[in-house]
């Protein structure tokens, strides 16, 4: 073989091993890049789209009784008998405990006596009187003696005046004797017993509250007072009130009253709401959630709630935008209601968000959009529908 041919086979081998080396480095080029590309994230998206939205105020209450007294006694005594049971409706004027009468009858009779002795002396110095105004005119006696009986009439009649009082008060006493209720309403736990020794004004002998209708007591931060004033100076302001943990059961009253002072140490002032309460579904001191509607935002950019996320430096969504990559929108809630977040800044109209599956999100993400779960009927969602829970404090939302 001769020195050319030798030196054309080595160029050929250097440029077929020079060729093999640069498709390997291209090839591992291209998966290593192939590689660094996540896949696209499953999201599932909804559009924001206008709508009304009621400002809502959520905050905790109490229900408490439109009228509530613990009786006692008006006198010293020993009970002879409780008439009711506990927890019992009464009605007005109904008797819950009896006191033993015995002594109270006994002054009772002995005032009627005094009365009757003190109306017989009465009767005997009045006609003293006549029959000396007689012996006067024929000049048998003198003026002198005629107005000492006079004074002794006088004083017949204020005795028979002080022995009538006397009677009156025994016989309020015997009445005292029947506690009776003093309005229509729910009699509480038996507080004593026949046999029990009760010293007047002083032992509770029962707890009558009146629950139809029924107060909720609750409190209110102070910068929104302005709004609930504004809201009861256009018309009744309604109340819905809600039993925590039965989303059924909800009720509606009417604010009755807001407090002439700001709790300086809590910041908030106490409001209470009447409900008619004709069921009675409601009981006294029951924790309740009320939510009070102070206005509306009418067409508002409204997305689905749990499109809002919560970041270091507050609410963010993110949006979906044409090329399917996301960005992360800063927004301002103005209002929620019903799973709804009403957006007063941050959203347009039409723009489309991620309502699941932000945690594997970061700024310009590739996103695939999972195909929408089926229709919920309407009975079902109905049921399934969130209420906004209660914030102790209150909260507009």
């Amino acid at each position: 073989m001769t020195r050319s041919k030798m030196l054309l086979l080595a160029v050929l081998a250097a440029s077929v091993a020079g060729a093999g080396y640069w498709y390997q480095n291209t090839r591992q080029s291209n998966a290593g890049t192939a590689a660094k590309t996540p896949p696209p994230v499953p999201v599932t998206v909804a559009r924001a789209t206008l709508g009304d939205i009621p400002i809502l105020l959520e905050v905790v209450g109490r229900a408490e009784a439109y009228e509530s007294v613990a009786l006692k006694a008006r006198l010293d005594g020993q009970v002879l008998a409780v008439d009711y049971r506990a927890g019992q409706a009464v009605r007005q004027g109904e008797v819950l405990v009896r006191i033993d009468p015995g002594d109270f009858d006994a002054r009772r009779l002995q005032a009627q006596a005094n009365l009757a002795r003190s109306e017989a002396q009465l009767a005997k110095a009045r006609a003293d009187v006549q029959r000396y105004l007689a012996l006067q005119g024929r000049g048998f006696v003198s003026e002198e003696k005629v107005n000492e009986l006079r004074t002794g009439e006088a004083a017949a009649a204020a005795t028979v005046k002080a022995d009538q009082a006397t009677l009156e008060l025994a016989r309020r006493q015997l009445a005292y004797t029947h506690i009776r209720a003093p309005f229509a309403g729910v009699v509480g736990a038996r507080l004593v017993f026949p046999g029990s020794a009760v010293k007047m004004n002083e032992t509770v002998l029962a707890v009558v509250n009146r629950v139809q209708p029924l107060y909720v007591t609750f409190s209110i931060p102070e910068k929104h007072l302005p709004r609930v004033r504004e809201a009861m100076a256009s018309g009744d302001l309604p109340a819905r009130v809600t039993i925590p943990g039965e989303r059924e059961a909800r009720f509606t009253g009417t604010v009755r009253f807001i407090d002439n002072t700001v709790d300086a140490g809590t910041g908030t002032i106490q409001m209470k709401a009447l409900l008619e309460n004709r069921d009675q579904a409601l009981t006294p001191g029951q924790f309740l959630q009320v939510s009070l509607s102070l206005a509306t935002l009418s067409n508002a950019v409204v997305v689905p709630a749990e499109a809002v996320q919560q970041g270091p430096d507050g609410n963010f969504l993110f949006v979906v935008r044409p090329d399917n990559t996301v960005e992360p929108r800063k927004i301002e809630v103005s209002a929620s209601y019903r799973g709804l977040s009403a957006i007063g800044k941050g959203v347009a109209s039409d723009e489309t968000v991620v309502t699941d599956g932000q945690l594997r999100l970061a700024p310009g993400s590739r996103v695939q959009v999972k195909p929408a779960p089926p229709a919920v009927p309407a009975t079902a969602q109905t049921a399934a529908t969130p209420v906004p829970a209660a914030q102790p404090g209150g909260s507009a939302r």
